[in-house]
């Protein structure tokens, strides 16, 4: 079977994507990943074949505010004000510009079904309109909230003008695998959606572990902390850095692509920052996650039974954090509230907390229950019809 995987272009969309894109190919199938030039390496390192499609997030707010735009984080305003931009961005420049290039690929290649990341609208139409098969595939937790709508208002003026009815953001009337584990998915996704649950496996690129990880003294908790590769604040690393340090406790920073480690100055003993880990070999070691919420931290901290603090920054962020507050599993601090004391106070807190423990790690047993990416593999020439 002939099967073509699509993505937006970041970490966060695609890695999610390629646990199944390699469980299908090893399965058997022709698989092929259409995907923007940046990730397309993290595609081929993974021994897939890939087509450009698509472009980032940076050159598609670029449209809006300059060649030097970012996107949007809580710390430049309230959130809010971004709305009609994001809208705009996720509900008619990215899928316009992923319809435009995948028309022609789905033409070359006839694929007999198309996985598309649940974000990337794009993918969805042009699946639509080519007359192909298709399912999506979640990133995390779906997130309702006001700039969902404001999305979903731009994605169907689009999907009308090119003639798509129905279209809204990670529902698109075909169905959906869910990675997200049933008990902290949105009661509205889970009301509507054709939903084909998939265990979340963490991807990360090869590498070693820091040094001291593998066998250390399990007696002094270790804590990893992460703004992920998109909203990475040096200011908010800096506070989270004083506040965890004066725990009895050793901590492991990943900067991430947009800190430079060399601006997070002179650490205290008990720190190691690095420019990057793999994240999902380092959890099974760590006692606490502290994290910007985004939805493959949050995932991957579920998994490994974890409890977290959330400094959320933008984009989902926020509304992850709530559901890690609900589920019992951690805690949150946002705005103003992210300062040394309180990231302090929490952390040392969550690290003896039995009832957060006690939830972290029902959580993880939930994960590890939900069916494996060889799992699903099998099941996709069903939707093939």
């Amino acid at each position: 079977m002939r099967l073509i995987f699509t993505s937006l272009v970041s970490h966060g969309h695609l890695y999610p994507l390629l646990p199944l894109a390699v469980a299908a190919r090893d399965a058997g199938h022709d698989v092929l990943f259409a995907t923007g030039d940046d990730m397309r390496p993290v595609v081929e390192k993974a021994g897939l074949a890939s087509e450009s499609a698509g472009f980032g997030m940076r050159e598609a707010f670029a449209a809006f505010f300059g060649p030097d735009a970012s996107p949007p984080r809580a710390s430049n305003g309230a959130p809010e004000e971004f709305y009609p931009v994001i809208g705009q961005v996720f509900g008619n420049v990215l899928p316009r510009r992923f319809l435009a290039d995948l028309t022609p690929l789905l033409e070359r290649h006839r694929p007999d079904l198309v996985v598309y990341e649940s974000g990337n609208a794009g993918g969805a139409i042009a699946a639509r309109l080519a007359g192909v098969p298709a399912i999506g595939h979640g990133f995390g937790r779906v997130s309702p909230g006001e700039v969902i709508d404001v999305i979903n208002g731009r994605l169907a003026e689009f999907a009308t003008e090119v003639g798509f009815e129905g279209a809204a953001l990670h529902s698109y009337g075909d169905p959906v695998v869910d990675i997200c584990p049933e008990s902290v998915q949105s009661p509205d996704f889970l009301a509507g959606a054709n939903r084909i649950p998939l265990r979340p496996v963490g991807w990360a690129e090869p590498g070693d572990l820091p040094p001291g990880v593998v066998g250390r003294d399990k007696s002094r908790p270790l804590i990893y902390l992460t703004l992920g590769t998109a909203f990475g604040d040096e200011d908010v690393l800096k506070r989270a850095i004083g506040g965890l340090a004066r725990i009895d406790a050793d901590v492991i920073v990943a900067a991430g692509p947009t800190v430079d480690p060399a601006q997070l100055g002179n650490v205290p003993a008990n720190v190691r920052v690095e420019a990057w880990v793999p994240q999902a070999e380092l959890l099974p070691h760590v006692d606490l996650v502290v994290h910007h919420g985004g939805s493959g931290t949050t995932l991957g901290a579920f998994g490994a039974g974890l409890p977290q603090l959330v400094l959320p920054q933008g984009a989902d962020q926020f509304t992850n954090a709530e559901a890690v507050v609900a589920a019992g599993v951690g805690a949150q601090l946002i705005g103003g509230a992210i300062v040394e004391d309180a990231i302090h106070e929490q952390a040392r807190t969550l690290l003896a907390d039995e009832g957060v423990l006690g939830a972290a790690r029902k959580l993880g047993d939930e994960v590890a229950a939900m069916p494996s990416p060889a799992e699903v593999a099998q099941r996709l020439p069903e939707f093939a019809g």
